[in-house]
């Protein structure tokens, strides 16, 4: 694999029943993922809950994180924010504390402050300025659109710009066109969105994928296989996984990486704050029923 390959789960954001932090939890949610084979992790990003988290918060779950994982793998910190300054701020701080990496989405603020092309062009190419390598986040959540001509001068023209996190309608046809027009300057083209459409992306020319933390295990095998070579065993593996990824996507979100946490012992309780709704009995049910059947790591990892 190259620099940038294989699976970089997105740490979930572990809280204590009263809606305080678990920091305790974050730090065995980090050793879980880890002894699950990721070759990466991501940190404050939407799968962790990042819009219900304090600018202190934040703060503590950086410099816990990467004082935790302790260069055992790469860690991405994500960085979004509107206000370029406040991005290049946050940039800063992950650089200073040793990240290997960040994540940011253009800026966009709600349904109608979005960043136009130029906007969001000259907002990355400041965080460059910073000096640490950035993955751009392609997802529907900002409402901005990210055409492929942008994508590649940004690859071309902004030296740390060097990772896509591609998850937008039709990903594979958007990954692959980016790929075609950008030659070597993609560097790190990544499939994301739990890793729901993630076969037809590495046909695509994908080399890694950011899923959730839910079944780094089970999901890594699709990856390794596919990038080897071996298509049969990759699909396979894909068939394997698919209904549950299909249920995380569709139905649960975020919450089904807390909930199998939970259910394995990694962390005391999948509480996530107000306003979002705790899973229906029946679809975690489910959950946990789907995921029973791949015999996945988390659900042990607390229990051995």
């Amino acid at each position: 694999m190259t620099q940038y390959s294989g699976i970089w789960p997105v740490a979930p954001t572990p809280f204590h029943p009263d809606g305080s932090l678990d920091l305790d939890g974050m730090r065995r949610v980090l050793d879980c993922l880890i002894d699950q084979g990721a070759d990466g992790l991501c940190v404050l990003a939407n799968f962790s809950e990042q819009f219900l988290l304090s600018d202190a918060e934040r703060e503590t779950l950086t410099r816990l994180s990467l004082e935790h994982v302790a260069g055992r793998v790469p860690v991405i910190v994500t960085i979004s924010h509107y206000a370029t300054t406040i991005a290049v701020e946050r940039a800063q701080f992950a650089k200073d504390l040793g990240a290997d990496m960040v994540m940011m989405m253009p800026p966009y603020h709600g349904a109608t402050l979005k960043g136009s092309p130029d906007q969001t062009f000259e907002q990355f190419r400041a965080v460059g300025e910073v000096g640490i390598p950035i993955m751009v986040q392609d997802a529907p959540m900002s409402g901005v659109d990210l055409p492929v001509p942008l994508l590649v001068k940004m690859a071309q023209q902004i030296e740390m710009v060097k990772l896509f996190k591609i998850e937008c309608a039709l990903v594979a046809n958007k990954m692959r066109a980016l790929i075609e027009a950008g030659g070597d300057a993609i560097e790190g083209p990544f499939d994301g969105e739990e890793g729901i459409t993630l076969l037809a992306d590495l046909d695509a020319g994908a080399r890694g994928a950011m899923t959730s933390g839910m079944i780094v295990d089970q999901i890594k095998p699709v990856i390794t296989h596919h990038l080897a070579g071996r298509i049969d065993e990759a699909v396979e593996a894909y068939t394997r996984v698919l209904p549950a990824i299909n249920h995380e996507n569709r139905l649960c979100g975020w919450r089904s990486c807390k909930a199998a946490m939970v259910e394995g012992g990694v962390i005391g309780s999948e509480f996530s704050r107000h306003p979002i709704e705790p899973l229906h009995p029946a679809i975690r049910a489910r959950l946990i029923d789907l995921l029973r059947r791949l015999d996945p790591m988390v659900l042990r990892w607390g229990k051995s």
